[in-house]
Parts: structure tokens; sequence; C-alpha cells
């Protein structure tokens, strides 16, 4: 079973995240921001990750360390518990109908950090999270998971439904990513012979 735990600690954030890819959708997450809660959860359900997080950031300041240490968190504990990345997938995508909204993500566990979001929010809160500070939780991700990450909103209206159809969608890209394949078996995915 694929499985890592990170702790970082700064002077802004100390954060315990404990994953498993080859999970059931559990959680059990506590990051400050209720409505951050609820994008990681629905993230470990729709993956069907098991995530343990607890995160005490400098909310009295602003959101935006807890938000981005939090999506670097996860993707360290991403690319750990991945390994040598031999015999994955290495790539997914998913189109999240949520509603009147249609969301999209595309991942590649290319070793390389890219991130190009465009969640279409205009609302500055959702719930009670800075709604701007999505992408840079993604791009958070990006970083500690050394991965290509493509999130956009392809339409909608609700700021809150274009958020949870981003977070749904890239929970089952990412799954599909890191899923084994068989016919690679312990071929690593790329020509270079290094991800």
């Amino acid at each position: 079973m694929r499985k890592a735990t990170i702790t970082r600690k700064t002077k802004e954030t100390q954060i315990l995240l404990r994953l498993a890819i080859e999970g059931r959708g559990g959680y059990e997450v506590s990051t400050g921001v209720r409505f951050l809660d609820h994008m990681l959860e629905l993230f470990a359900r729709h993956g069907a990750f098991d995530l343990r997080l607890d995160c005490k950031g400098d909310l009295d300041v602003d959101q935006h360390h807890t938000v981005e240490d939090i999506g670097i968190a996860l993707g360290e504990a991403f690319d750990k518990a991945l390994g040598d990345k031999r015999g994955i997938l290495r790539a997914g995508y998913f189109l999240m109908p949520m509603d009147e909204t249609l969301g999209m993500a595309a991942v590649d566990l290319s070793g390389r950090a890219q991130a190009v979001i465009d969640t279409k929010v205009k609302a500055r809160l959702v719930g009670d999270l800075q709604s701007e500070l999505v992408t840079d939780f993604f791009e958070g991700f990006a970083r500690g998971a050394r991965a290509n990450v493509h999130i956009k909103t392809i339409y909608g209206r609700s700021s809150h439904h274009k958020i949870e159809a981003l977070y749904k969608a890239f929970a089952r890209a990412l799954r599909v990513a890191c899923s084994k394949d068989k016919r690679l078996a312990k071929m690593l995915p790329s020509t270079k012979g290094l991800l």
C-alpha cells in the first residue's frame, strides 16, 4: 500500500498530513477554514484516498499561508507515496459536472512543476474561504508533487459549484494518474528514464 506522512513546520503553519493512495475515501481534516475542510473531504472521497490532516496556521494574519502550505504538503505526500513511479499511468484527466457547472482537471506526474488554473470565480469569499487562494492551493500541490496541474471551470454560475467541481475533478484525475497499469508493470512511464 502506498502511504506517506508529511510534517511541515514553519513560523506560519504546523501541518501533519497522512495519506494512503489505496484508501477508501476516509478523512479527518482540520484546517481552520471550514470550506477548505469540505473541499479536502470530498477530494479524499472522490479520489478514494485516505487523508488525515491537521493544520494550525496563522489565520489571524490571512488564510494564504494555510491554504498554500496544505497544497504543498499534499503534493509532497503524493510524491513520496508514489516513490519512483514505476508502473503508474502517470497522467489523468476528468470532466466533473456539478449541477449547472462543468469543471475540468488534468494531471501529469511528470516530475516537473507547472500549474495553469482558471476557476472563473469572481466572488471574494466562498463560504469562509478566500476564493483567490484556490489557485495557490493547486500551484502549491504542483510544486510539492512535481506535477503538471491544469484546472479550469468550463462554465457555471455558482461559485461554490465551480470550486467544488474543480476539487472533485482533480481528485478523480489524480486517482487515474496514480493508478497502476498492468501492462507497464515495473516500467517507468517515460522514455527519458527519469521522472
